[in-house]
């Protein structure tokens, strides 16, 4: 089943006219963000807030999600400089939390982890107050890699599994058990780190899968918890199967409660970035 037409609780504008400044930023720093290759709803309400989820690595990604606006192809040569600009973007900002993803790089032996420990280096000296949370790939399971994410010492550590088990064939080279032992191994490598995951809704899941789930990802040592509607970017992507009401949300959010969760953000413009300071506010 293929839906097209959203309910009125889907229907945000975005403004591009309140994008401009962060834009001038962006292109002047020659950096990108996920709120732009991921076609965010949520791009408007945060560059005019002066927020933005950097997106390190390039901008080309190595795996092919049907789900995903990420730009699929052979990647660019990792840009060494890159950390210095998204460090000097957080501190222009003066951002008090920062999330720093990227597109998969199976092509780089450590799935460019290095990068990743570079930036939050870079970070940490140009905005020491700043929070860091990083989202990151699953380096296809490697533990040194994971030993160099958890060194560089972010608040958070993210990781999403996107959806259920059954429904992986979205998430071309990713593996479910593979990313709960991401999850895992991160939280037992840094019991002072948090664990983040998040997970879509409205891909044909039923309501134990995500139950499941949910228990899989508190087992695993996560804390913190995103959900939120999947919205396909366009008719060549995954359809959307179902729109999931904002009461669905709210009540999946309380039973994640009572699993165990410390802080869940569920709703249907929830994204694992959105609103990230609020996880370590309580």
């Amino acid at each position: 089943m293929n839906i097209t037409r959203k309910p009125q609780w889907l229907r945000k504008k975005v403004n591009r006219g309140d994008q401009q400044e962060m834009q001038q930023l962006l292109g002047e720093l020659r950096l990108n963000t996920v709120c732009q290759q991921a076609l965010c709803p949520n791009i408007s309400e945060c560059f005019s807030c002066g927020q933005a989820t950097f997106l390190i690595l390039g901008k080309l990604c190595t795996r092919q999600c049907s789900f995903c606006n990420v730009e699929k192809t052979v990647p660019l040569t990792v840009d060494p400089g890159e950390p210095e600009r998204v460090a000097e973007a957080v501190r222009r900002l003066a951002l008090s939390h920062v999330v720093i993803t990227s597109p998969t790089r199976d092509d780089l032996p450590d799935g460019g982890a290095a990068l990743y420990a570079a930036t939050v280096a870079a970070t940490r000296s140009a905005s020491p107050a700043t929070r860091i949370e990083l989202l990151i790939p699953d380096f296809q399971g490697a533990e040194a890699s994971l030993e160099t994410v958890i060194a560089s010492r972010p608040e958070i550590i993210a990781h999403n599994v996107e959806t259920v088990p059954r429904l992986y064939q979205i998430r071309s080279g990713a593996e479910y058990g593979r990313s709960l032992a991401v999850l895992r191994r991160c939280a037992q490598l840094a019991p002072d780190i948090r664990i983040k995951s998040g997970i879509m809704l409205g891909m044909g899941e039923g309501e134990e899968e995500v139950l499941q789930v949910l228990e899989d990802l508190h087992r695993a040592g996560c804390s913190y918890l995103s959900v939120g509607q999947y919205l396909a970017p366009s008719r060549q992507h995954f359809p959307v199967q179902e729109y999931i009401t904002p009461e669905r949300f709210d009540s999946l959010r309380e039973k994640a409660l009572v699993i165990g969760f410390s802080h869940v953000e569920s709703g249907p413009y929830v994204r694992s970035s959105y609103h990230a300071g609020k996880y370590l506010e309580g």
